[in-house]
């Protein structure tokens, strides 16, 4: 705790607990203090005045096994078990506590419920859901006065954790200690409570440095590992040496660091820097990129920055502390949920013992404080994480595939274009692009009028999932019309194929950052030569002057493949959703003889019909790549990269794509 900011006011506060006579409120603070062994020892039940009433499970509440107190819901042994592997996970941090602790102010509830939260992973109680938390990291100013007798109290508590085998770290605030010593002021009570003998019996414990004061987790989460540095509020040069050691052990290892003091906020939430928060991050954050976050507590209000370290990528220092809000804070805790599909790392602000009290029962100042939605409270942190963590834990890259582990059965043409000319060449005039399958279904450049070499060139850019290691890239442009595609050979089996027992069309794409809807909608990855009305289709929704297959792009840019099949009269159309530019995309399109179905990066969209579509109308005319036709004639040219593209006599399943 720093009283920077420290204001009060009174109010009435009805439907208070009766936590002085015979309620159920008061029968279960009692259980707690003869249990922690507090009664007797001159902490009363006086003037306690909490909310409202107390969670329905507190009252006649068993103890834990093994550790005592007011162990509820189902904190159990040995029940920590969080999913390593799901890519959606959770770290929880809890700031100064200190009010709740304070002497003969004794207050565990309002923790208790934290933890309870925590051991329960977060489930959300109208869906079943849970946040898969990980890892509880308690910010310092655990205690007041750093008494044993308080300690006491805070021990019973976190004895749930301990129980349940989770994965926990506390580190020593100012008031722990009451002392602004260093890390080698020897023994306090918070050591002999929070010491390395009780961390090393924690799940995910690391290591501590030899004055017992600053701990080192490891735990995984997202199928890697992850170390978070619970470190004392004072680092001696010993201390600093330590912490850049273990992380020097661990060179591939994200860090989180969560301290007591680092930053400060202003009334805006904009953080800055202590003058010890400088000495850490000069000693110890800014020289290890793998520290990408920083949590801590002591000073209010919350607030958060982004700096840049010594290689110029971002840390994000964060501040949270609530002790001077109502009933000291409520035990309020900050969820940092990662989500490493989405890149983001949401982050919310609540107090879980507030949530258990039913809403007609909170007090007038409990209900304000339920849960904080400020922008320094509940916001979402986008970190592409490989970027970020690529200085020290590169991913590898999927290396390229030979052509033949890609020619599955029933391939009928199979095309890629990594072996062709150096980045960013002319693709050449004469240019014959093979079928890997051998059959003949090769690719000839064909161009508009007027159209310049470079309109078509090779590309080392690829997919990163995709078998060959290049791509072609287009500039096709309209009004006037300019551009190169490729075009299968006028004897190319392909152009008779009807595939009435099926097919799967793949091909990886991707719309560059200048993609523009007014000169490119509409253009195709890949079409047919022909007609509809050639091909005597005049359905409902015909149009007889568009080809009879081609797989465009709308001025969304979303993907639709829009074909004539032998057995309708009219077309019949798949849609994908809104493409972003600048993304690698893999498509495919499957039919199993009756019905077709879109994928986009193994993912089946939602507008595919439910009409029978049954194989693909030809007039045995040429396949485009990268060009579309219109009343007979070239229309529009691609405008991107195109990657490989595989074409398939039946269904594929997801398991069987490129992207495999």
């Amino acid at each position: 705790m720093h009283d920077i900011h420290e204001s009060g006011h009174a109010c009435e506060c009805p439907r208070t607990a009766d936590l002085d006579g015979d309620g159920p409120a008061a029968a279960g603070r009692r259980r707690f203090l003869r249990g922690a062994g507090l009664l007797g020892a001159g902490i009363g039940t006086a003037g306690l005045g909490l909310l409202g009433a107390e969670p329905a499970q507190a009252a006649g509440s068993a103890p834990a096994e093994g550790g005592g107190g007011t162990a509820r819901g189902k904190a159990k042994k040995g029940r920590w078990q969080p999913d390593p592997d799901a890519r959606r996970f959770t770290v929880v941090v809890m700031p100064d506590t200190q009010y709740l602790f304070d002497q003969d102010r004794i207050h565990p509830a309002p923790v208790e419920a934290s933890i309870r939260y925590v051991l329960d992973g977060g489930v959300n109680r109208e869906d079943g859901t849970d946040d898969n938390i990980v890892f509880l990291a308690h910010l310092g100013d655990v205690t007041e006065n750093g008494l044993a007798v308080e300690y006491a109290a805070v021990s019973k508590v976190f004895g749930l954790l301990d129980d349940a085998g989770a994965a926990y770290g506390v580190l020593a605030g100012n008031h722990d200690v009451r002392s602004s010593t260093d890390d080698r002021r020897g023994s306090t009570p918070y050591l002999e409570t929070f010491g390395q003998a009780r961390a090393a019996r924690t799940s995910g414990y690391h290591s501590s440095s030899p004055d017992g004061y600053n701990t080192c987790h490891v735990f995984t989460a997202g199928g890697r590992p992850w170390m978070l540095l619970s470190l004392d509020w004072r680092l001696s040069d010993a201390g600093f040496a330590w912490a850049n050691a273990v992380i020097a052990a661990n060179p591939e290892v994200p860090v989180i660091l969560t301290t007591h003091e680092l930053a400060y906020a202003d009334a805006a939430g904009r953080a800055e820097l202590s003058d010890y928060g400088r000495k850490l991050w000069d000693r110890l954050i800014s020289g290890n990129d793998q520290i990408f976050l920083t949590v801590n507590g002591h000073y209010w209000p919350p607030g958060r920055t982004v700096l840049k370290n010594r290689v110029g990528h971002d840390v994000h220092v964060h501040i949270t502390n609530y002790q001077d809000r109502y009933y000291g804070g409520a035990a309020m805790i900050r969820a940092y949920r990662f989500d490493l599909d989405r890149n983001t790392v949401d982050v919310s602000t609540f107090s879980p013992w507030i949530q258990e009290i039913a809403a007609e029962e909170r007090n007038t100042l409990a209900a304000q404080q339920v849960e904080l939605t400020s922008e320094v409270d509940r916001f979402s942190l986008a970190i592409d994480f490989d970027r970020r963590f690529a200085g020290f834990a590169p991913v590898p890259p999927r290396p390229a595939r030979r052509p033949a582990e890609l020619l599955v059965r029933d391939t009928v043409a199979y095309w890629r274009f990594d072996d062709g000319g150096r980045d960013g060449t002319a693709v050449p005039p004469q240019q014959v692009v093979k079928d890997l399958t051998g059959q003949g279904n090769d690719l000839l450049r064909r161009s508009a009028p007027g159209t310049p070499d470079d309109a078509l060139t090779w590309s080392a850019d690829h997919h990163p999932d995709q078998p060959g290691h290049g791509s072609l890239l287009f500039r096709g442009t309209r009004s006037p019309l300019r551009g190169s595609y490729l075009e299968t050979v006028p004897t190319a089996p392909l152009n008779r194929e009807t595939f009435e027992r099926g097919f799967t069309v793949e091909a990886f794409c991707k719309l560059p950052a200048d993609w523009d809807s007014g000169r490119s909608r509409w253009s195709a990855l890949l079409s047919r030569w022909g007609m509809a009305g050639e091909a005597g289709r005049s359905g409902p929704g015909t149009d007889p002057e568009e080809p009879v297959v081609t797989l465009s792009l709308s001025e969304a840019p979303a993907l639709q493949w829009c074909v004539y099949p032998l057995n309708q009269t009219g077309a019949s159309t798949c849609w994908g959703h809104q493409l972003p530019l600048d993304t690698w995309w893999h498509v495919a399109v499957v039919n199993d003889g009756k019905l077709s179905r879109m994928y986009v990066d193994g993912c089946e969209v939602a507008r595919n019909p439910s009409t029978p579509a049954v194989g693909l109308t030809t007039l045995g005319r040429p396949w485009m790549l990268g060009g579309y036709s219109y009343a007979g004639l070239l229309d529009k040219v691609f405008h991107g990269h195109i990657g490989d593209v595989r074409i398939t006599r039946r269904a594929l399943r997801t398991r069987e794509f490129m992207t495999a």
